[in-house]
């Protein structure tokens, strides 16, 4: 079902070099220079040696060193490596992680349309910038690994094609060979979450998802347990079950545990949203709103790609990922509006809109997390429109009920470039969510849903330090561009690893 059956995690080959620039052999040599700023001296003798046609697209303007630009140089004589790519950084002094992944995509997307092709990228100068070689290492191997992956799965010919070969030139450092293992095995773990969403939901259903994490644990040492139905009702979590009665799919609660700390340690549970399909339910969708459901379990995605990811780096910490997984579908049987549904924890839900099932799933689940003894939470789910009205395509919006743990994942966020902002969780939105027949109503009012969504879940996770991260808008891309390839993105599962990495209860 996976494009690498023999191997669902195989890293892609990628190491530290100690030859100078001129004499790497790869098909591609990538140089990232900033806008407006002198050679390094690596290049200045490089395009010595290539007669100075670096220098000339300079002055010519044809690369100016804007943040994603490019220009190629091909058929080049008197290196070891044909075709050079220069891309732009922007300014030294604002670089940033953010806009290192931005250039460093855009090359990668820029130069792996053939099939077996090696790189090899130029550590750029960081002098200006607060960035160290490692932490620059490390994106640039992810950006390889993530930006040579394409979402044609299904084509007969790809547009796109790993690397056969990434050597990464400037630096030699047991850190920095560290740094680019990591970024290795982070990028891998992107592109699984970017996988699985990707695939439509003819492939990816609860039973199949959760056979791929049974499949994944054993390849990686990860402890699985996979609840079915019948479990479901037993641990009385009716909430869930609504939502799965409307498909011929049955549902399943997938769990990954990390076991890296004492037994005594405290726990970090993170808890992911799968609806492999969202159809709307009874509440239906129009055919333009349905067209991208198949990525509605991507809260599911990225908490299997961060447990892969914290599991093969040996963190010293206690993990475990919760997978709510269901299709939210019409059929006789389907849950209806006005019904009253009763959760884990005992509280009563008035449904009047079946398309509001994400939380109807993530509260039974945040509930048996917080059961089992997790010290912190992290839900993460493509949950409302509202949350992309509010902070477009781009940006993850963050609520929670403790505003250090809060900090904590933000700090995490920009240690890793990823962008959130954290939403008010003002206590009159509870009140859009009083019932006059239970005790809770699944939606509010239109306006701020993203907010009502998440007061919704505060009441499922007691006083449990818990954050929510609505990534509706960034977790699916409605297209290709230049640094970025169109459906899947796997966003956040460098934060969670992040997190986990940091994290001490």
């Amino acid at each position: 079902m996976f494009s690498n059956d023999k191997g669902i995690l195989k890293l892609m080959a990628t190491q530290l070099t100690n030859d100078s620039i001129s004499a790497i052999e790869a098909d591609w040599l990538i140089i990232p220079l900033a806008e407006a700023a002198p050679l390094p001296s690596a290049v200045a003798q490089l395009d010595e040696a290539i007669g100075g046609q670096i220098t000339r697209l300079i002055e010519a303007e044809d690369f100016t060193g804007k943040l994603a630009s490019t220009a190629t140089l091909l058929g080049l004589s008197g290196i070891k490596t044909p075709r050079v790519l220069l891309a732009g950084l922007g300014p030294a002094k604002d670089l940033s992680l953010a806009a290192l992944e931005k250039s460093m995509m855009t090359a990668a997307r820029a130069t792996s349309a053939k099939k077996e092709t090696s790189i090899a990228v130029l550590l750029p100068d960081v002098s200006e910038s607060s960035l160290s070689a490692a932490g620059i290492a490390r994106q640039i191997s992810i950006a390889m690994t993530v930006g040579s992956v394409g979402q044609d799965l299904y084509r007969a010919e790809p547009g796109r094609f790993p690397f056969q070969e990434v050597q990464i030139a400037g630096a030699d450092s047991a850190e920095v060979q560290q740094a680019v293992l990591e970024g290795s095995i982070l990028g891998e773990a992107v592109n699984l979450a970017r996988e699985v969403v990707n695939r439509p939901a003819g492939d990816i259903f609860p039973v199949s998802f959760a056979d791929k994490v049974v499949e994944i644990a054993k390849e990686i040492g990860l402890e699985a347990e996979i609840l079915d139905e019948k479990q479901l009702a037993v641990e009385k979590m009716g909430s869930m079950l609504a939502v799965a009665q409307g498909s011929d799919q049955p549902p399943r609660l997938a769990i990954l545990k990390h076991q890296g700390g004492d037994a005594s340690a405290p726990t970090l549970a993170l808890v992911g949203k799968g609806v492999t399909f969202d159809s709307g339910g009874l509440s239906i969708k129009p055919s333009d709103g349905m067209k991208t459901m198949k990525c509605d379990m991507g809260g599911a995605a990225a908490v299997l790609g961060a447990m892969t990811a914290i599991a093969r780096l040996k963190l010293p910490v206690n993990v475990v990922g919760y997978m709510g997984l269901v299709e939210n579908m019409v059929n006789g049987s389907s849950y209806k509006l006005g019904d009253v549904l009763t959760a884990r924890n005992g509280k009563t839900i008035e449904v009047l809109n079946t398309d509001a099932e994400g939380r109807l799933v993530l509260a039974d689940v945040l509930t048996l997390a917080v059961d089992r003894g997790a010290s912190n939470l992290i839900d993460l789910a493509t949950l409302t429109g509202a949350c992309v009205v509010a902070l477009g395509e781009d940006v993850t919006g963050v609520f929670s009920n403790t505003p250090a743990w809060s900090q904590a994942v933000q700090d995490a966020a920009k240690t890793t470039g990823e962008s959130v902002w954290e939403m008010p969780m003002f206590p009159e939105f509870a009140e859009q969510l009083k019932s006059d027949v239970a005790d809770l109503k699944n939606v509010g009012l239109r306006w701020g849903g993203a907010i009502t969504a998440a007061k919704f879940l505060e009441n499922f996770v007691s006083e449990t330090p818990w954050v929510h991260l609505d990534i509706a808008g960034p977790a699916f891309a409605s297209a290709n561009l230049p640094h970025r390839e169109g459906g899947g993105t796997g966003c956040m599962v460098r934060t969670l690893v992040e997190v986990a990495r940091e994290y001490k209860g």
